[in-house]
Formats: structure tokens, C-alpha cells, sequence
């Protein structure tokens, strides 16, 4: 009996090479770093030619654009249209369980390492990073704070700092999830329980 012909995911797939060059990328990114990744393994991975990648991305430094685009800055976008209709206190929950949600996807994890490891050897993917995530995350936290304060429901207090330290306390935890097996006071304890210890001090820190 003749062996089977897979045909090639480009060729029965065309629309979603994109999708699936992003998704390879983020693969060998996660375990090669940014530096030490190649477009030849990407293509690999991806079950594409090299060439095929260059139709969409001139280089990695722009999939690690178009990585960061349809992840962070997506979960930033979503936040964004948290309607503010009801208190800020809400308004900063949904976004804080939609955020700790997200950093503990496998995208965000991959992110993470290559920004905190990499990113400062590639100083236009920094201002990149800096403009389209930092300060745009930073501006959404600092504007439902600032709307906690003006009504009463949160003491006074820098909301951009304010911003920087959920970001962080978030971030930060999310990592260490990822390696519970290092942080003893982390194995018992499940996502759930760790995203309610971080909004019960969070929320504290903010009381009136």
C-alpha cells in the first residue's frame, strides 16, 4: 500500500501561513530566546520555506512586532473596552481577572522572559515595547484609578505608580506559577487562590 502524501500546511492552508509562522515563532522564541533563534527553524517549525516567511515579516525582530501586537497589546485592547458604567472598583476586577488570565497563557510567559532577558539588546524593539505596551497599559490602570479616586472609592495616590505596581505584583507572580516547583509557599496553591491573595492586597493597598 503506497505511504500517504501529507501536503504541506502552506499549500492546503494559505490564509492562516501567518498565523502559523507567529505560532512557530513563538515555539523556538520560547526556547531559543529572541538572539538565538533562526528564521530557517521558524520556517521548519512552521512547515513553511524561509521564503514564505519573508512575504510576511522582513525579519524576527518584526514577528516579535507582530507577537507582541496580537498578544499583550490585544489584552490591553480588551481592556480598553471594559465599559466604566458601573464603579471603578469593578471596572479595575474585570480587568484584573482578564489580565491574570492572560499572563498566564504560554504566549505571555515566552513574551516575558525574551523582554526581561533580551529586549535591551535590541534597542528599537525596547522603544517599541516601551510605547505600544508600557505606556499604553500604564495609561488604562492609571485612568480607572484615577476614576476611583475622583469618586471616593480609592485613596489619593499617583494612579501611574499605582499602575506600575499591579502590572508588576501580576507579572511577576505569573512567572513564578510557571516554576512553582522552586517556590514551596506556591505548590499548594492553585491560580484561583493566588490571583485572590493578589486583588485582596492590591484592593487593601488602594482603600480609602
Amino acid at each position: 500500500m503506497p505511504a500517504e502524501v501529507t501536503e504541506p500546511r502552506w499549500r492546503r492552508l494559505p490564509e492562516e501561513r501567518p498565523q502559523q509562522i507567529l505560532r512557530a515563532a513563538l515555539e523556538v522564541f520560547g526556547e531559543h530566546g529572541l538572539a538565538g533563534a533562526r528564521l530557517e527553524d521558524i520556517a521548519k517549525r512552521a512547515g513553511v520555506s524561509k521564503g514564505t516567511i519573508y512575504l510576511y515579516f522582513p525579519n524576527k525582530e518584526a514577528l516579535f512586532r507582530e507577537m507582541v501586537r496580537s498578544t499583550i497589546v490585544e489584552a490591553i485592547v480588551a481592556g480598553e473596552g471594559i465599559p466604566n458604567t458601573g464603579s471603578a472598583r469593578e471596572q479595575l476586577l474585570t480587568f484584573m481577572q482578564n489580565y491574570w488570565d492572560f499572563v498566564r497563557t504560554p504566549s505571555f510567559s515566552v513574551i516575558y522572559r525574551v523582554v526581561v532577558s533580551e529586549l535591551h539588546h535590541f534597542p528599537d524593539l525596547v522603544e517599541f515595547y516601551s510605547a505600544e505596551v508600557i505606556v499604553r497599559g500604564q495609561k488604562l490602570i492609571a485612568g480607572i484609578i484615577s476614576r476611583g479616586t475622583e469618586a471616593g472609592e480609592f485613596r489619593a495616590l499617583d494612579p501611574v505608580v499605582a499602575g506600575r505596581m499591579l502590572i508588576s505584583l501580576f507579572s511577576t507572580s505569573a512567572m513564578w506559577c510557571c516554576k512553582r516547583k522552586f517556590f514551596p509557599s506556591l505548590r499548594a496553591r492553585s491560580d484561583e487562590q493566588i490571583y485572590n491573595e493578589l486583588v485582596d492586597f492590591y484592593l487593601a493597598a488602594l482603600r480609602a
